[in-house]
């Protein structure tokens, strides 16, 4: 109900009532003071009407915050403090600046990995590997026709591999 409706039904009862207790206060001689208008509704603070939505916000706001800041940790990577080296075959206790950043400057390479040679697979296991890859493939349900064209593909070719004579070495 709009607010001015309430207004006016509130006037027109307030108006019988006095109509009454006129006419009430006439037939008993006394006069009755008008009773006192009714207190205007309580409104309500602005924060405490919104308590939700205010919540709501700083939760979500905290919880952009935490992943715009691990999303960037993650990217930039753990802090590592990185030593300076020092000279190990200065004899005297003062060094020229120049050649301390002869000593930095020099290009770091990173260690080489040597590959482990590990025993080839036999060409039954693979053949198993091949019969549970294409068993796989038969599984998966394509979501459209290009997908369903590249897995036929690779079925063709796994069918190829188990249905040959020789394997090629993995």
């Amino acid at each position: 109900m709009s607010r001015s409706f309430i207004f006016i039904f509130i006037f027109f009862v307030t108006a019988k009532l006095k109509a009454s207790s006129m006419a009430a206060s006439s037939s008993t001689g006394a006069t009755a003071p008008p009773p006192p208008p009714p207190p205007p509704p309580v409104k309500e603070p602005f924060l405490q009407r919104f308590k939700f939505y205010k919540t709501l916000a700083l939760v979500v706001s905290l919880t952009v915050g935490v992943y715009a800041f691990t999303r960037t940790v993650l990217k930039v990577g753990p802090y590592k403090e990185e030593k300076p080296e020092s000279p190990t075959t200065s004899t005297s206790s003062s060094t020229t600046p120049a050649s301390a950043t002869a000593i930095n400057e020099q290009p770091v390479t990173p260690p080489t990995v040597k590959p482990i040679q590990r025993p080839p697979v036999p060409e039954d296991q693979q053949r198993e590997l091949f019969k549970w890859m294409l068993e796989e493939k038969r599984k998966a349900k394509p979501r459209d026709a290009e997908e369903k064209k590249r897995i036929d593909e690779e079925k063709a070719i796994l069918k190829q591999f188990i249905r040959a004579k020789s394997l090629p070495t993995i």
